[in-house]
């Protein structure tokens, strides 16, 4: 095949750009992280420390194999909170601005390559997003900013400087479902400030509804009968997930001593709401992990596969997949030849999409847990967690991670990777060419259950 054949079919879908795009932010990332002068102390990181944090942050997950705070430099920070913020906006979303900020015009590549990160369905409206995603997220991140600014300078005693940075870089992470922290112990040392654990909360939930019900919010929030049904999903899902984390995490580790258990009520509620927030994808935590209950771990196994909404920072499989399949399931029982969510129907072409999706990621989580399981003296239900938390990008860890062996944690890179870009983007990226069945089978139906 020759170049210019090779270059025509290497990227005939949108999508294998943003593959693309992410894979050339994690090389770049992990050069400037093996430099000496991003990490403290003498020599650069390894290879793989690099590779794991690069991608780790580009795919705004938060999993960590060395101890952030110490390891690296303020170079090596702001490098981190580079790949967070650009993972965040999305590469392609960050390249089209350019594009818009230079030539003030879009082309039809960038405009459909745009459509393919923000998920947007009108190519005319791409300019106009990819705009709007950028100015929501640098407005909510500064009023997160400042706020965590100004409590670690008056409650803390931080120097200003030193008070900006970490209000800046909490805030980025925090809005981008990162999860990276800049102690070593997370954000344990703050469990019952309020002032620290809301800001980054809702900064949490506001990125992990997406962007498209963002505006949405802003455009029509007195009219919600105007709402379109996607918003309704994600804001139902969501609400409902929030509260059902929160309730289910704090009842189990109510007097757990290693985690809730030494708290006052106030702080037992404040502690369970923000670990019920933090499977949505942001992997801080003000209790340790490590120490919760089995059951607990299982529960937040499931809220880390379901994760947040499309098209904004949150992973997983997202809360529409997750309704969709609900409500599938409760038409199938009630025998009703329709699939019908608030007032209207449902798509078989969504259907579909939401069933591939969940059953490529269950086989992802399988698979790589039984590698777990295999290649590691590693419990089954750490290694789940673990395996479930970088799929989902969400970051939360029992504590396994540094002490992997290479092959796992190249594992989990890999799935922080597929994770990210989600399982239909990356098996549309790999298909060179689509297929078109040019007749019909005749129809047959096996028996089920």
């Amino acid at each position: 095949m020759t170049g210019l054949g090779w270059r025509r079919l290497r990227f005939r879908h949108p999508a294998q750009v943003v593959v693309a795009g992410f894979a050339a932010a994690i090389a770049v990332g992990t050069a400037l992280l093996t430099l000496p002068v991003a990490r403290e102390g003498p020599g650069g990181a390894s290879a793989m420390e690099a590779l794991f944090t690069a991608t780790s942050a580009v795919c705004v997950t938060g999993l960590v194999v060395v101890d952030t705070p110490s390891y690296w430099t303020g170079f090596g920070e702001g490098v981190i909170l580079a790949l967070i913020q650009v993972g965040g906006f999305g590469i392609m979303t960050f390249a089209s601005l350019l594009v818009v900020l230079v030539s003030r015009r879009l082309g039809l590549r960038a405009r459909l390559t745009a459509a393919a990160e923000t998920k947007t369905l009108g190519l005319g409206e791409v300019r106009s997003v990819v705009a709007g995603v950028v100015r929501a997220s640098l407005l909510l991140e500064a009023v997160t900013a400042t706020m965590l600014t100004l409590r670690f300078g008056l409650g803390y005693d931080e120097p200003w400087p030193r008070a900006v940075w970490l209000g800046v870089f909490h805030a980025v992470s925090a809005f981008n479902n990162a999860g990276f922290a800049l102690y070593t112990d997370n954000l344990m040392g703050f469990v019952a400030d309020p002032w620290i654990c809301l800001p980054i909360a809702f900064a949490v939930i506001a990125g992990g509804l997406g962007f498209p019900v963002l505006f949405e919010l802003r455009r029509r929030l007195r009219r919600p009968r105007t709402w379109t049904l996607h918003t309704k999903i994600v804001l139902w899902a969501t609400g409902a997930f929030l509260a059902g984390g929160t309730a289910f995490i704090t009842a189990l580790e109510w007097s757990n001593p290693g985690t809730l258990g030494p708290l006052d009520v106030r702080g037992k509620l404040l502690a369970g709401f923000f670990q019920g927030v933090m499977p949505r994808t942001a992997g801080f935590n003000s209790v340790d992990i490590g120490q919760m209950n089995p059951a607990t771990w299982l529960g937040m196994d499931v809220l880390m596969f379901v994760g947040g909404a499309s098209a904004g920072t949150a992973g997983g499989i997202k809360v529409t997949t997750f309704a969709v399949l609900f409500f599938v399931i409760y038409a199938e029982v009630r025998g009703e030849g329709a699939v019908n969510i608030f007032n209207r129907r449902l798509h078989g072409d969504v259907q579909r999409q939401a069933l591939t999706v969940v059953l490529l990621a269950v086989a992802a989580v399988a698979a790589s847990t039984i590698a777990f399981m295999v290649f590691t003296d590693f419990s089954l239900d750490r290694s789940l967690f673990e395996v479930t938390s970088a799929f989902a990008t969400v970051g939360l860890s029992t504590g396994i991670t540094a002490d992997l062996p290479a092959g796992e944690q190249i594992l989990l890179t890999v799935l922080m990777f597929i994770g990210r870009l989600g399982p239909i983007t990356v098996a549309s990226a790999l298909a060179l060419r689509p297929r078109v069945r040019m007749y019909e089978l005749p129809e047959e139906r096996p028996v089920i259950g």
